[in-house]
């Protein structure tokens, strides 16, 4: 993913979706070279993925399977990316699938403050599905300690409590499946 970090650097454009697809079948490349060499398939390094890149005033996200990416705006919370899943119950799609990955792209102009990456154990708790719309009760107080830390970058004392609280008893009675819970704010 050299190539993807490439653009990050200034006066580089974002990529548009072919570039992106190039990028994805690289990844490919490698998941097949590192199964091979364990005796595996590239599918049992089956994956999701949901990415967010802000540049310029602009906003790209990627995202192939059941991760999801949700933005406030103007204090509203908002699906930016919302979990796709398969034809059947917990089933969905993964970047090692053939014989094409099943990306979805979203370029938006910069008008959110906030956002949420996460993977789907935490869907179930952070999204109302009747209404397609992300739970503002449940990413309010989340994002609260990042709005008003004056520290940036990675802030370890809030991800420590982050991480045992998707730990604690009552996250993990609803839910049996792996939680990574990504908060970023530009507040």
């Amino acid at each position: 993913m050299v190539k993807m970090r490439a653009w990050l650097t200034p006066g580089q454009a974002l990529p548009n979706d072919e570039q992106i697809m190039g990028w994805l079948d690289e990844l490919r490349d490698q998941l097949a070279k590192a199964a091979t060499k364990r005796g595996l398939t590239r599918r049992q390094f089956a994956a999701t993925l949901v990415l967010l890149v802000v540049k310029d005033g602009q906003l790209l996200s990627l995202q192939v399977g059941d991760s999801a990416l949700v933005g406030r705006r103007a204090g509203i919370w908002e699906a930016i990316c919302w979990p796709e899943n398969g034809e059947f119950a917990s089933s969905t799609f993964f970047v090692t699938d053939d014989p094409e990955v099943r990306l979805r792209t979203a370029r938006l102009p910069l008008e959110h403050d906030a956002f949420a990456l996460f993977s789907d154990g935490i869907e179930n708790l952070a999204l109302e599905h009747a209404t397609v719309q992300p739970h503002a009760r449940f990413f309010e107080p989340m994002i609260r300690p990042v709005d008003q830390s004056p520290e940036s970058g990675r802030l370890t004392k809030l991800s420590l409590a982050l991480g045992q609280y998707l730990d604690s008893p009552p996250v993990c009675d609803r839910t049996d499946d792996d939680k990574t819970l990504v908060l970023l704010s530009g507040v």
